[in-house]
């Protein structure tokens, strides 16, 4: 599905991001005129075929702009038209932060930034802690990728908000909800009806994510 559809459809410009440890990332980012805010989305396990351009993160890049939301997608190292290699879950760290420091130019002083990753994406982005951030939106999260260590996000005061599909293939959302029991500021959204690929739950997926940026706004 095309990502401009009609005469006022917001256009998809292409983008690099360089990341501290000098890798070029391919992305692309949608501006809404006057956002209320702005989602780093966070891709799929780029060794099992995830991209910038897989089902959930295509879809929420297609939906938040049109709700007043900025949103920038980018392919993690070795992906696609992306520089590098992949990193074992850790060097892509350093790629979340380069989108955040991308999505940031030109985003009018005030507006909330939310990291938002679906699978390996979610998992990485509880790596990564960032003044800029508001707060984490987590998709179908497996808690598998990176030890429980790396998930430095657990203790921070920000919310981290779960969406976890009620027959996640990975972590279902009682296991998820056992797992992050001693985190701070924690909420847990079980989709209905949902696997891991959240086919046909895209739309509920988008709602709870504008709904968790406007309650950081």
């Amino acid at each position: 599905m095309p990502d401009d559809i009609g005469p006022a459809a917001i256009p998809t410009e292409p983008l690099r991001c360089t990341t501290s440890d000098g890798v070029r990332l391919e992305a692309e980012i949608r501006r809404p005129a006057n956002p209320s805010g702005a989602v780093v989305l966070a891709h799929p396990h780029p060794q099992q075929g995830g991209s910038m351009r897989s089902l959930v993160t295509s879809e929420l890049f297609r939906l938040l702009p049109e709700r007043g939301l900025m949103a920038l997608r980018f392919n993690f190292r070795g992906v696609e038209g992306s520089e590098g290699t992949y990193g074992e879950g850790l060097d892509e760290a350093h790629d979340i932060v380069a989108a955040i420091d991308e999505i940031e130019h030109g985003l009018p002083s005030g507006v909330p930034v939310v990291l938002a990753g679906w699978s390996f994406g979610a998992d990485v982005s509880l790596s990564v802690l960032d003044d800029r951030l508001r707060g984490w939106f987590l998709i179908a999260s497996p808690l598998r990728v990176l030890p429980e260590a790396a998930f430095v996000a657990a203790q921070d005061p920000r919310p981290k908000v779960f969406a976890i599909p009620e027959n996640d293939e990975f972590r279902k959302p009682d296991s998820l909800r056992a797992y992050t029991s001693s985190w701070r500021s924690v909420t847990v959204h079980t989709i209905p009806g949902a696997g891991h690929y959240l086919v046909g739950k895209t739309g509920k997926v988008a709602d709870l994510l504008v709904d968790f940026v406007a309650s950081v706004a």
